[in-house]
């Protein structure tokens, strides 16, 4: 998978372009992680800015949308390609800034492309 790639859509994902995600349920492939807290597409690298609550970890994680394995618009509930513990190990995410960091955005894109191509 080529790095670009981890940041779009998977095209058996089940994504709608203008799809609205925010309030969906993510659950990794261990459990439920949190909800989708916003969306962005800076620069082409699509990511969910996901709120996992106190119940997880307690804080925000990036995920690039190339990790979405599928997604269940009447269940507002998306699946990702990873464990919670891999998102919890994803390079910190602390302030929207990073949102719009191009060597933030790049970090947790070839932390996210490696747990994908090894799996």
């Amino acid at each position: 998978m080529a790095i670009d790639r981890i940041w779009s859509y998977a095209s058996d994902s089940g994504h709608v372009e203008g799809q609205d995600l925010t309030g969906f349920t993510v659950v990794a492939s261990d459990g439920t992680l949190g909800r989708v807290d916003r969306q962005a597409d800076p620069f082409g690298m699509g990511h969910l800015v996901v709120d996992t609550g106190v119940w997880v970890f307690g804080r925000s994680v990036l995920v690039p949308v190339g990790v979405v394995t599928g997604i269940d618009p009447g269940g507002h509930r998306l699946t990702l390609a990873c464990t919670g513990a891999e998102v919890k190990a994803a390079p910190r995410f602390q302030t929207d800034s990073e949102t719009r960091d191009r060597e933030y955005l790049a970090a947790v894109g070839a932390y996210f492309l490696r747990l994908v191509t090894t799996a």
